[in-house]
């Protein structure tokens, strides 16, 4: 399974909120490229750089931080936050990074996202799907949609997505555990998925659980900044 540590940034720093709230921020490190380096050096591969400015805004805003980490590391990262034009994905991929992070607009805009899909190619997408009692939710969390999880990844994986990772929001930032049956049920009905886990992870039991469940990756934050999971840990169950 390959463990995707997440950068959150807010002004150029790696930060955490609670539940998707700008107002329970915590500050880790005023030099992302730092923590990076140290995630690199304990072999991890992957990196999840989620641009918090920037899905408030609706526009890429934190691009330079990418485009040093992709610069100074030899990491394969995803970029995302607020990504609603086209011009956000060039920035992202000129920026250096391997995949482009989507969530809220593949529910809102499906012939917008098509259109990226075919012009950029599936490969460079991660989908991120947030859930609410099996239902996608948009907007920072505010808003559940009736879209179902399940119509919403066999959607994308007709339009030649590869990876998608699915964060329960009542878990996320609140190191309670991952949703394990709802990965469990989403791995049993597509099987061929790429399927990363996200949010919940407190440590490292959670993630030998979603290991053994069929995951391919998971995505962890808090629980390595808190100390709950170490990364001496994390390297020996990385691929």
């Amino acid at each position: 399974m390959t463990i995707i540590p997440a950068i959150d940034i807010i002004d150029g720093k790696c930060v955490r909120l609670t539940q998707g709230d700008y107002n329970q921020k915590t500050v880790y490190n005023e030099h992302p490229l730092e923590v990076a380096k140290q995630f690199e050096d304990a072999g991890l591969t992957r990196l999840h750089l989620v641009d918090l400015d920037g899905a408030k805004a609706g526009q890429v805003r934190n691009w330079k931080v990418l485009e040093t980490l992709a610069a100074k590391t030899g990491m394969i990262i995803d970029f995302g936050g607020g990504v609603k034009a086209e011009k956000d994905v060039q920035i992202i991929l000129d920026s250096g990074a391997a995949l482009v992070t989507v969530g809220s607009i593949a529910v809102k805009d499906e012939t917008l996202f098509v259109s990226w899909l075919q012009r950029f190619g599936a490969e460079k997408f991660l989908l991120g799907a947030d859930v609410k009692d099996e239902k996608i939710a948009v907007h920072g969390w505010l808003e559940t949609t009736d879209v179902w999880i399940y119509d919403f990844i066999r959607k994308y994986l007709d339009h030649g997505v590869q990876q998608i990772f699915c964060t329960d929001v009542a878990k996320d930032g609140a190191l309670q555990g991952p949703s394990t049956q709802l990965y469990k049920n989403i791995i049993a009905e597509f099987p061929e998925l790429h399927f990363i886990a996200s949010g919940g992870v407190s440590n490292i039991d959670d993630v030998h659980q979603l290991a053994d469940i069929g995951c391919s990756g998971v995505i962890i934050g808090k629980a390595i900044y808190e100390g709950r999971i170490s990364l001496q840990e994390l390297q020996k169950i990385s691929n």
